[in-house]
């Protein structure tokens, strides 16, 4: 979901992903790096109960919340003072909750890129 490069190619995804008794979710993100980690975990969270990816409970929008901001914790080093853009995906089949965060990382031109990956289950 993190990979699509556009909302035809996501939808297309989450139908296939929903045969297979996935639910799926993706957001678009974009901004300073240290300044937005709040609003990213937000935006996973928001689009994960949008999507019905998620039950509207602490228990898992926690598990949403962790999971980026594990996913986050892996492209810190290279994303610290620098701009990200791209996109978040979200995926929970039975009791997994699976995030990927897939960014361009840098000044002007986003010329590195960084993937991370978070997971936490949930009952």
């Amino acid at each position: 979901m993190a990979l699509t490069e556009s909302r035809e190619e996501e939808k297309a995804l989450q139908k296939r992903y929903a045969t297979e008794g996935i639910k799926t979710a993706a957001v678009d993100y974009g901004g300073e790096f240290i300044t937005s980690v709040k609003k990213i975990v937000e935006r996973a969270v928001v689009a994960a109960k949008r999507e019905g990816v998620i039950k509207d409970t602490h228990t898992d929008e926690g598990a949403v919340a962790g999971a980026t901001r594990e996913a986050l914790s892996q492209i810190m080093p290279k994303a610290i003072g620098l701009n990200v853009g791209g996109k978040i995906g979200i995926a929970h089949q039975n009791d997994h909750i699976t995030v990927a965060v897939f960014f361009g990382i840098g000044l002007l031109h986003l010329d590195e890129v960084s993937i991370g990956l978070g997971h936490r289950a949930v009952s």
